[in-house]
């Protein structure tokens, strides 16, 4: 069967003791609803419906799967299962909550809380590249403590993009769209197709994927990162594979960020994964003890000091620094 676009569940459509109010997302493998409990308050629920595997009609409930599908669907259906009852063990003001997922209409549905703001796509989009160095600081080490609890938990992302990146109206960040975390690290049990999107996926996950790790999500965050700083996302790994145009972002934008910042983000990038860093601990340790130095201000306290020590300092003695002493026969 090949991809096709599915519909959404019709408004008013009663999952549970949810009532499904629209669509406001939709990718590869999934569709995201806002809904409503039995009280009122609102939640985003996630439809297990992958495009190239189902079809569903306008005004239909239950999707169509081929038989030749089948399988897979099923297989896919059980690590979108076993993803929800993972992230529901995840309670971190930095990863989106999952508070229920449930079986229904021959598919399944993970419930999360539903939170206020916008993606850091539409943040970027709106600043047009012109994002502040202390902004991608900020979000950026927040975001991974997020992320370390989702790897802690044997969980990759492996859809790190701006688009699946949310900003809270309280500047918060959180990870978004696990859709394509369909592994744990350490199983063995046979992948479905890989979803990635160009730019923002790591070289291995193209090909050579016995090779993913933590070191995959960091590439995305540095291609994430990228984005910020330009606007759109970097060269297709597969492409640089190829042939690599990319330069470094510390020739790049050496005049608008820290070299520190920068030096950062191309080793993210790296195309090989063993030169990238290894664990997202040692990332957000670097991203946080390399912050650029900052110039300090003279203050008129400062300026009396130094006339101070320059009236006090006992004649023809050398300062601290080894500087020699005047010459009194000279002017």
């Amino acid at each position: 069967m090949a991809a096709q676009s599915n519909s959404a569940l019709p408004e008013n459509t009663i999952l549970e003791n949810y009532r499904i109010s629209r669509p406001i997302a939709s990718g590869g493998f999934s569709i995201v609803y806002l809904a409503y409990d039995e009280f009122g308050s609102p939640v985003a629920i996630k439809e297990y419906l992958p495009a190239g595997l189902s079809l569903r009609g306008k005004g239909e409930i239950v999707p169509t799967i081929s038989p030749e599908h089948g399988n897979l669907f099923r297989y896919g259906m059980k690590c979108f299962f076993e993803e929800g009852r993972a992230l529901a063990k995840i309670s971190h003001p930095n990863v989106v909550r999952v508070i229920n997922f449930f079986r229904a209409n021959e598919t399944v549905y993970m419930v999360m809380q539903y939170e206020r703001g916008r993606t850091l796509q539409e943040h970027i989009v709106q600043r047009k590249g012109e994002i502040k160095e202390n902004f991608i600081r900020h979000v950026f080490v927040q975001l991974m403590n997020g992320l370390r609890e989702v790897h802690t938990n044997k969980l990759l992302h492996l859809d790190l993009k701006p688009a699946n990146i949310y900003i809270r109206n309280d500047g918060i960040p959180l990870l978004l769209d696990f859709g394509a975390a369909r592994q744990t690290l350490l199983t063995d049990a046979p992948r479905l197709n890989p979803m990635y999107t160009p730019g923002f996926a790591a070289p291995e996950q193209y090909k050579n994927r016995d090779t993913l790790g933590p070191w995959t999500d960091i590439y995305s965050i540095g291609a994430t990162m990228f984005a910020c700083l330009s606007g759109m996302a970097p060269q297709a790994a597969d492409a640089r594979a190829e042939k690599d145009r990319m330069q470094p972002v510390t020739r790049t934008f050496k005049s608008k960020y820290s070299r520190e910042l920068l030096e950062i983000i191309d080793w993210c990038l790296d195309m090989d994964h063993l030169n990238r860093p290894q664990s997202v601990f040692s990332l957000q340790k670097a991203i946080v003890d390399n912050r650029p130095r900052e110039p300090q201000k003279a203050t008129v306290f400062d300026g009396f000091k130094r006339m101070f020590d320059d009236i006090t300092r006992p004649v023809g003695k050398a300062a601290k620094t080894g500087a020699k002493p005047a010459d009194s026969s000279t002017s």
